[in-house]
């Protein structure tokens, strides 16, 4: 696991996690592919949402059958909203996330375990602190 810093996209700003499976490295790509994907698909769906609290994270995966990237989003003060990207090594399109009732894999489940603990303690308080959050890695290390 490691943590890839912030990015901002549009009004949103994103802490970026990486987490590899055994072999694999979070190349360029995966993150000019991520990048994409929140402009083209995640920063639509957080303005049809409404009500955004304009931070959230992102998951960059490459696992053992291809790669995922998971974003999430905060909306309301406390509720956590999600897009998928999953395409399989060699294939020309991403699998169809809609279809298929994925959360998490057990180690994705980490992270967001530890944003959500992180988004209580600084952004569920009497006075949220949105830097805070952003700087808070809920005692996730690299791996």
């Amino acid at each position: 696991m490691s943590d890839l810093g912030i990015r901002s996209v549009g009004p949103v700003r994103f802490k970026i996690w990486g987490l590899c499976a055994a072999g694999r490295d979070v190349a360029e790509e995966d993150l000019a592919c991520a990048q994409h994907f929140l402009s083209d698909a995640v920063l639509p769906a957080v303005a049809a949402q409404g009500d955004s609290d304009d931070l959230g994270f992102v998951i960059v995966h490459p696992g053992s059958a291809g790669l995922s990237i998971a974003a999430q989003w905060w909306v309301q003060g406390s509720v956590l909203c999600q897009r998928l990207f999953r395409r399989e090594y060699g294939a020309a399109q991403p699998v169809d996330t809609t279809a298929r009732p994925v959360v998490a894999c057990v180690w994705e489940l980490s992270i967001i375990n530890a944003e959500q603990e992180a988004w209580r303690h600084t952004m569920m308080v009497p006075q949220p602190d949105p830097e805070a959050y952003l700087a808070a890695r809920g005692g996730l290390t690299a791996v």
